[in-house]
């Protein structure tokens, strides 16, 4: 079993930034790939960014690309996710997870395995 919990969320105005973190604990070595997710009111869950855990190698969304970043820190296991340029339409409930089984589709909240409880972004404009 891997356990995720999550950081950093809050209120901020548009054009501001936050930082989400995502700690993980339990079986982290069986860990393959690690996402960040969202949920706005009365929309289905969202990809946002994912990353390769051993690797590095990153992934985004198109409404994210050049505003969000994704990375990891091995030795913490921790997953952040860095979030500038913030517009109204990025608020939603961020969720991080994690994939234990090899593959390359990362954008499917279905192949992940684990998942934080979700923080809180709101973004005003």
């Amino acid at each position: 079993q891997v356990q995720l919990v999550e950081s950093g969320g809050g209120l901020v105005q548009a054009g501001g930034s936050l930082r989400l973190s995502c700690a993980a604990s339990g079986r982290t070595f069986s860990i393959n790939n690690m996402a960040w997710f969202r949920q706005a009111p009365g929309k289905g869950r969202e990809f946002v960014a994912a990353i390769s855990w051993g690797g590095g190698t990153t992934y985004y969304a198109d409404s994210v690309k050049g505003r969000f970043t994704i990375s990891r820190d091995i030795a913490k296991n921790t997953l952040y996710l860095q979030m500038n340029s913030l517009k109204p339409e990025d608020t939603a409930v961020y969720s991080c997870a994690a994939r234990v089984v090899p593959g390359t589709v990362l954008h499917t909240a279905g192949n992940y395995n684990f998942w934080g409880q979700g923080t809180q972004v709101t973004v005003s404009s």
